[in-house]
């Protein structure tokens, strides 16, 4: 099984088990669902206490190579409680 590493805790994980954050070639940053979407990729354990410490740490923005806003990790946020992942 393939494993990745969550840029909140840095815990290697399982990948299936880790939600996937892209950003898009437009430069949107987006919750990947299917794991599949072109672009650069980041994984994150799914909890949103991983987010925060990803966005507190900027690890997000390091894995990404862009400056993510406020707003996109809310957005972020949102869609992982969602999914069902809090």
């Amino acid at each position: 099984m393939p494993m990745r590493t969550c840029v909140g805790c840095r815990e290697k994980k399982e990948k299936k088990t880790l939600a996937r954050i892209v950003k898009r070639p437009d430069g949107s940053v987006v919750y990947d669902e299917t794991g599949r979407q072109n672009g650069r990729g980041a994984y994150l354990c799914r909890n949103t206490a991983c987010l925060k410490k990803a966005q507190k740490s900027h690890s997000l923005d390091r894995a990404l190579k862009e400056e993510i806003p406020p707003e996109v990790y809310e957005e972020l946020e949102k869609e992982m409680t969602a999914h069902g992942q809090a």
